[in-house]
């Protein structure tokens, strides 16, 4: 039987590369053949670029015979849609920029090329990467590899359904909201949120805004992968300062992970949220882990008084996540955001309320809540001299439904049976974001419907290595994404 490589690893393929055991342009041929025949259902290369790909692969395997190796030499990978590539169209998901050509590569996906890998092209997004799901009207819905009638996540949905595919060995994504975190526990697979400022990502910005650098104050670039060493892999070509912000451009020397071995992690496990319920297919996956852990000899501990208080970090998240989301809002609608706020009465503290006092924030306001999040920095510092890495959900439930409902604060998400208001979901995304710690998401077991469940990693702050580490020491050998 020929042999396969659209499930190797991209450590896989660059051991058999360097062997000579394949080609750059048969890794490229097999998986546009297998793009061309399964994504007809999936629908998560919504921008195809096979025509360069396959030269980019033969440049490859003739920069190999002259001696030439680099990290990702000869790799296929794909981009989410919301980076710049040169020649491509930009859109953002958005049908008024469907024609938007950008002139230039960003950052992220020029070190991609720089570091030999073979683009194979861009992945599906939401309408302006604004929601858990993966859908627009220009390039339609994402549909889960596992079950096609459920979201593959947002706003990084295509990468991950690309790689439960076997579409790319690797593909770089974007988190705000869990971007990156969610669509890789729908759809069973790897991602890295790195520490905020880790990873440079002018060129991701939505069109027509000139690429410039941007200090994003929770957004993040970040690597998805099917294993947890292909994310510290593609994570050191990645980090980096920009050179437009810091002159050249030099290599980061991340701390290394703190311990080796299973045995020697400090963990403290979070399974329950004030602010939204658990629902019992991710408190099984959350629990699987934390038992993988104590029976390997970890120190695993339930409760700290040293964990910030979960309530007035969801409700600072939600403020930050929403203050920024309306910096855009044309000035009608602006004000009939503030009309309603001033609505509000002060008895309410709600997600919900606070979500909608936040996107009419004065200044003075943001700066006494960003003096909240230092607060919290500082607790999160606290905690980490005890733990080493915080285990908790993603979100509350493994991949729903497709929901295109177009006023998304009439969705609502089912948690065990009972609905929830829809983005009162993203606390547990929050919780990594607001404060900017790293945070890895890893498979943890399936539901009882047979959905993949992830939980993530959390790490000290530009201590990444740390629950990168750990997820390849929790991987059991040979496990994949793969459907």
């Amino acid at each position: 039987m020929e042999r396969t490589w659209s499930f190797q690893t991209a450590e896989q393929l660059a051991t058999a590369l360097r062997a000579g055991d394949v080609s750059s342009v048969e890794l490229t041929d097999e998986a546009i053949a297998r793009i061309e025949r399964e994504d007809k259902v999936i629908n998560a290369i919504c921008v195809p670029d096979f025509d360069r790909a396959r030269a980019a692969a033969r440049s490859a395997d003739e920069a190999r015979a002259r001696g030439e190796d680099r990290p990702l030499l000869g790799i296929p990978v794909t981009i989410k849609e919301s980076y710049d590539v040169a020649g491509l169209p930009t859109t953002w998901g958005m049908p008024e920029h469907r024609d938007y050509l950008p002139a230039e590569d960003a950052v992220q996906v020029s070190r991609l090329k720089a570091a030999g890998a073979v683009v194979l092209g861009k992945t599906n997004v939401p309408l302006g990467l604004q929601d858990i799901q993966t859908f627009n009207q220009i390039y339609g819905t994402t549909n889960n590899p596992w079950d096609h009638d459920r979201t593959s996540g947002g706003s990084s949905g295509g990468s991950a359904a690309a790689l439960a595919s076997g579409f790319g060995a690797l593909s770089i994504g974007s988190d705000l909201a869990g971007s990156l975190r969610t669509p890789a526990h729908f759809c069973g697979i790897y991602a890295h949120k790195p520490t905020l400022g880790l990873v440079p990502t002018r060129g991701m910005i939505a069109p027509p805004a000139p690429p410039l650098p941007v200090d994003l104050d929770l957004a993040v670039a970040g690597p998805m992968a099917r294993t947890a060493r292909d994310l510290t892999l593609l994570l050191d070509v990645m980090a980096g300062p920009d050179p437009l912000t810091h002159g050249i451009a030099y290599d980061v020397t991340l701390p290394p992970a703190r311990h080796e071995r299973l045995r020697d992690f400090r963990v403290l496990v979070i399974d329950q949220h004030p602010l939204i319920p658990t629902g019992s297919a991710v408190l099984a996956g959350v629990n699987r882990v934390a038992d993988a852990l104590a029976d390997s000899g970890a120190r695993v501990e339930r409760h700290s008084s040293l964990l910030p208080d979960l309530t007035e970090a969801g409700t600072l998240y939600m403020q930050f996540l929403f203050s920024g989301s309306v910096a855009r809002f044309p000035v009608d609608e602006y004000e009939q955001l503030r009309t309603r706020a001033a609505g509000l009465s002060a008895d309410d503290q709600s997600l919900a309320a606070a979500q909608l006092r936040a996107m009419v924030f004065s200044h003075r306001e943001w700066i006494e809540i960003s003096n909240r999040r230092e607060l919290h920095r500082h607790g999160w510092r606290q905690l980490f001299s005890e733990f080493d890495v915080v285990v908790c959900p993603i979100t509350p439930t493994p991949a729903f439904p497709h929901d295109h409902d177009p006023n998304v604060l009439e969705r609502r998400i089912a948690i065990d049976g009972v609905e929830h208001p829809y983005f009162d979901q993203l606390v547990w995304a929050g919780l990594a974001t607001m404060p900017g710690l790293p945070a890895t998401a890893v498979p943890a077991g399936r539901s009882p419907e047979g959905l993949p469940v992830g939980v993530q990693l959390i790490g000290p702050m530009f201590e990444d290595r740390t629950p990168l580490r750990l997820a390849e020491l929790l991987e059991p050998a040979g496990q994949t994404g793969s459907v």
